[in-house]
């Protein structure tokens, strides 16, 4: 049952189609600039620098980018976990090792996903992370993220709810998709901060 939204607040299904056109007109340039920037941004947050292991994941597409980060974090000595989408829609985790490590995965009609192609270690595997990146399309002004509606991610909170776990969630995204409000479900978390290429907006105090 879709939710309902509330007077003057969008419906999921028309705030992401919204959000991807305009993601769909960024050019080539446009991505590479906000890569970069997104990293920065990221690498100064304390929770990333404390995290001895990062769970996170490849961005496609027109997505903000996510290689430069990963990059970075391998540099300093950080474990990043990447997903691995399985058919049920939850998601496995492996290591990754650069980016000659990436295996293109193409999940039946779906956009071609990058995983990594070594080891498989669970979908526990997650539950070890300082800090969880989370792909989204928004975020609003009380941390509540909109995601694409797989649901795969909902798992993973569920899952890390479910440990004690309490890693720093973060949800990266361009600087318009912070907005005022996205429409929520009870099961919906909101996150620690939102990284965007030109600042970072914290909803819960860096511990």
């Amino acid at each position: 049952m879709r939710p309902i939204a509330r007077p003057g607040e969008p419906d999921k299904r028309s705030l992401r189609r919204e959000i991807l056109a305009v993601r769909n007109r960024l050019t080539p340039d446009d991505l590479r600039e906000t890569s970069a920037a997104l990293a920065g941004r990221a690498l100064e947050l304390p929770e990333l620098a404390r995290a001895g292991t990062v769970a996170a994941y490849v961005s496609v597409g027109s997505e903000p980018g996510t290689l430069a980060l990963l990059d970075a974090l391998r540099a300093r000595g950080v474990r990043v976990l990447l997903p691995a989408l399985l058919p049920d829609n939850d998601l496995d985790w492996g290591a990754y090792e650069g980016r000659g490590s990436l295996a293109r995965v193409q999940h039946g009609g779906r956009m071609a996903l990058f995983e990594p192609a070594g080891e498989r270690l669970g979908p526990d595997a997650v539950t070890t992370a300082g800090a969880v990146l989370l792909p989204g399309l928004a975020a609003d002004a009380r941390g509540m993220r909109l995601g694409r509606g797989g649901g795969s991610y909902d798992r993973v909170l569920a899952r890390l709810e479910r440990a004690g776990a309490r890693p720093a969630l973060v949800v990266l995204l361009y600087d318009s998709e912070v907005v005022e409000r996205v429409p929520a479900e009870p099961h919906d978390r909101p996150v620690d901060a939102v990284v965007t290429p030109s600042a970072v907006r914290r909803f819960r105090p860096a511990s």
